[in-house]
């Protein structure tokens, strides 16, 4: 499902989308470059939460000597 939103941006952030989208862009349309700008920040977000999680597992004494490739090895 899709939907649509509308969104303001001043005259050098529309110039810069634009320099980015359509012919010689990288993007076909300001539309592509958005969604793919929101993609990497959700995998961005995912990446913090588990480094986050890591440190807390590290704070609370959740860790194991085994190194990653003894883990890799058990599966």
């Amino acid at each position: 499902m899709t939907s649509s939103m509308n969104l303001s941006l001043t005259d050098e952030l529309r110039e810069f989308v634009n320099n980015r989208t359509g012919d010689g862009g990288l993007y076909a349309t300001p539309s592509e470059y958005l969604r793919d700008l929101i993609r990497r920040d959700m995998e961005t977000q995912t990446t913090v939460a588990h480094v986050m999680g890591g440190l807390d597992d590290f704070a609370h004494g959740r860790f194991s000597d085994k190194s990653i490739l003894d883990i890799a090895e058990e599966d």
